[in-house]
């Protein structure tokens, strides 16, 4: 079948672009998502850092999903990765430290909480870390959105950096990304105070969850003149924003990266 000069031309261009697209592809980023041969061929490309986001299943008053944290750090996460550079992110850990389950405390207090006991979620960053250094990875980062998880990751990364260190693989955890992360002196900034943020399910955690995935809040629950308490939320969740959220993301990822570069001593 003899072909016209414009379905040559179009053909011509579609080989042209599937060549493109062939050779120079857009890395992935999420370990779950690629085989274990593209793994050892990122490896060894330098591809040696590892991200191992925690999150949680928890209570988030009336407005948020209970996998909140887990979703944030999945979007964090792979911002980071891509910034850095020859980054993988882990699969997110969604069962993580949330409160004594017998008798329930904290947040098990509310229906659809999982909690591990702090011991056991430090084994699980053990051996996952453990695992990410069996198979090549030189180094580590814990990145935890949720406060229950950061005592466990800084005792782990400790332990794990002193064991590997003289073999040049080190473990850290990257806590400036929750703990100063300058998202409420931003708010305060901005006119919030510091009743109006909250510390639970409040401003941030909604503005953030907006910005990525509205379908994650129950924007009807946002009605102005709400009382929150006793709903497991705190603060003023109807001041919450998209916009915000983009703010609040990028003060956690900027926070994140730059302990980064101090902790592995690669210049930003």
């Amino acid at each position: 079948m003899k072909l016209g000069i414009w379905s040559k031309s179009l053909l011509l261009c579609g080989v042209l672009l599937a060549g493109f697209a062939k050779a120079d592809p857009l890395p992935e980023v999420d370990l779950e998502r690629l085989t274990s041969p593209e793994v050892r061929s990122l490896l060894g490309q330098g591809w040696t850092t590892i991200i191992i986001p925690t999150g949680g299943t928890e209570q988030n008053g009336p407005q948020l999903v209970l996998g909140k944290h887990s979703i944030i750090v999945q979007y964090t996460a792979r911002e980071i990765a891509r910034r850095l550079g020859n980054t993988l992110v882990a699969p997110v850990m969604a069962y993580v430290p949330e409160g004594n389950i017998d008798p329930p405390e904290g947040h098990m207090r509310s229906p659809g909480t999982i909690s591990l006991p702090e011991p056991v979620f430090a084994q699980v960053l053990d051996a996952s870390a453990r695992s990410f250094i069996a198979t090549g990875f030189k180094t580590v980062l814990f990145i935890g959105d949720s406060g229950g998880n950061q005592s466990a990751q800084e005792a782990v990364a400790e332990e794990l950096d002193a064991a590997f260190a003289q073999q040049g693989i080190h473990v850290f955890t990257v806590g400036d990304y929750y703990g100063a992360n300058g998202q409420a002196a931003w708010l305060e900034a901005d006119g919030e105070s510091g009743a109006d943020i909250g510390t639970h399910a409040g401003i941030r955690e909604t503005s953030e969850l907006l910005a990525i995935d509205p379908t994650a809040v129950r924007t009807e629950m946002l009605a102005p003149g709400t009382d929150w308490s006793g709903q497991g939320a705190s603060g003023r969740p109807d001041h919450a924003s998209a916009a915000r959220g983009q703010k609040l993301l990028e003060l956690k990822i900027s926070a994140a990266l730059r302990q980064i570069h101090r902790l592995t001593g690669v210049p930003e």
